[in-house]
């Protein structure tokens, strides 16, 4: 358990590459606060849509936030037009193998762990489309706070609120679908601001 606690150490340090290759100074984002983010955002989401009467796993919600980044402490933040280089399969056959060999060893939570992760990846449960959701949502949060800090250069990012597919149904698609409205409401403001 000890040598994978250390291992993900790095996440907190590990600049999120997005910004790095758009020019943003070092530091703006690390892994590992993307990664409190995300689960702080599928809290939130999962919250309200208990209280819309869905049934969710809040702590199997949370365990998915949490784990669905650690590969990057192996293999490092590879932003989506790595993708298009090495080919979805490559990619995700990394981060399985990444992430299988730094749980190995961790004890009773192994196979749990590659659960987990096996779930986020394939988007087979609810909560794991939720975090993918969340995913998204943080990422369009430090987005908007860039473009209010002057940033400028990040259009590209805004593309994924235009026409997610997270497959959602009912109540959930709702939540997150007027989540992503309020984000683009917000970014309009700021955009007419600007003018």
């Amino acid at each position: 358990m000890l040598s994978t606690l250390i291992e993900l150490q790095r996440l907190k340090s590990l600049d999120r590459t997005g910004w790095v290759l758009r020019g943003l100074a070092p530091g703006t984002e690390s892994v590992a606060s993307h990664s409190f983010g995300v689960a702080v955002t599928a809290m939130l989401l999962a919250d309200h849509m208990i209280a819309q009467g869905v049934e969710i796993d809040i702590a199997r919600t949370l365990r998915l936030a949490l784990v669905h980044d650690w590969a990057e402490a192996r293999i490092g933040d590879m932003p989506r037009t790595a993708t298009h280089y090495f080919g979805a399969e490559v990619r995700r056959q990394a981060e399985l193998a990444a992430f299988a060999d730094m749980v190995q060893g961790t004890g009773v939570g192994e196979m749990i762990y590659r659960d987990l992760f096996e779930d986020y990846e394939q988007r087979a449960s609810l909560e794991a489309r939720l975090v993918k959701a969340a995913d998204t949502i943080d990422l369009l949060v430090q987005v908007l706070a860039l473009e209010r800090a002057g940033n400028k250069g990040l259009d590209e990012f805004w593309e994924i609120a235009e026409k997610p597919n997270f497959q959602l149904e009912g109540v959930s698609h709702e939540i997150v679908t007027n989540m992503l409205r309020e984000l683009l409401s917000a970014r309009a403001q700021i955009r007419s601001e600007y003018k």
